[in-house]
């Protein structure tokens, strides 16, 4: 089987082996009916980088758009150098970080205030941004929309952004949800806010609480692959009641 071998190539790593097998085992006598796929989408759906050049988040897009002095965009690039370094920063904890992870938020999400951000903006600067999807996403969506398969992309970033992003590089189907951090727009098309809860790197837990009612209309569903590439990631599937099999998948972007 094509898939096994996959798992034997050396970048895939695997902490026991015996486990994985079990669960793909038991997502394969499940079906489609019984499965569910949870993601990320910032460096887990997006590339991390092309030709050795970072791509940029949803919020690096955004920010590439905005219409800043230079003196903003070296502050902004300074703020997200230093928060990205406690981000990713082994040796703390979660606890630890939250902190500093609504600092980071809160700044990125005041600078947007400060400019005019328009509907049409946001879609000029995904056209003209170097974001790109991850080979294969395309045939990833295609098929889990074949086979009714939902999928909930559950990030951080900028949900406007994001599905701007998979609209234009791919398509955004009916099996497709996306919890995020949603923009306000008046009857201009202008934005004036955020809607409801933030969500940073270590508060997913939270986000899967809150939308608990998206769960629960997929109850049924029992069977999960969840991807990621940060720690916090690993409790997207928070809000799920009586899972069956869970294979949590994590993409190393950075530190290899």
């Amino acid at each position: 089987m094509k898939l096994l071998e996959k798992l034997q190539e050396s970048h895939v790593h695997i902490k026991d082996e015996s486990s994985v097998y079990a669960k793909l085992e038991a997502l394969f006598k499940g079906g489609a009916s019984s499965l569910q796929i949870i993601s990320d989408f910032d460096m887990t759906l997006s590339r991390y980088s092309v030709n050795n050049q970072r791509c940029p988040s949803s919020h690096g897009i955004l920010e590439a758009g905005m219409c800043l002095s230079a003196e903003a965009k070296e502050h902004l690039h300074e703020t997200n150098k230093k928060y990205r370094a406690i981000e990713i920063d082994p040796h703390m904890s979660p606890d630890e970080k939250i902190p500093f992870m609504l600092e980071w938020w809160g700044k990125a999400h005041s600078a947007m205030g400060n400019v005019v951000i328009s509907k049409s903006m946001i879609k000029n600067a995904v056209a003209t941004s170097t974001a790109m999807l991850k080979d294969g996403c395309s045939e990833l969506f295609n098929t889990l929309h074949k086979h009714s398969v939902p999928l909930l992309v559950f990030s951080a970033g900028l949900g406007d952004v994001i599905e701007e992003v998979i609209r234009q590089k791919s398509h955004f189907h009916p099996n497709m949800k996306t919890v995020s951090n949603f923009m306000k727009f008046n009857e201009k098309d202008i934005m004036v806010g955020f809607d409801g809860l933030l969500i940073h790197s270590f508060n997913k837990n939270e986000g899967a609480l809150v939308h608990s009612e998206y769960f629960e209309e997929i109850s049924h569903r029992h069977n999960i692959i969840l991807l990621g590439d940060m720690m916090g990631d690993l409790h997207m599937a928070d809000g799920v009641q009586n899972i069956n099999s869970i294979l949590k998948i994590g993409y190393l972007n950075q530190n290899v």
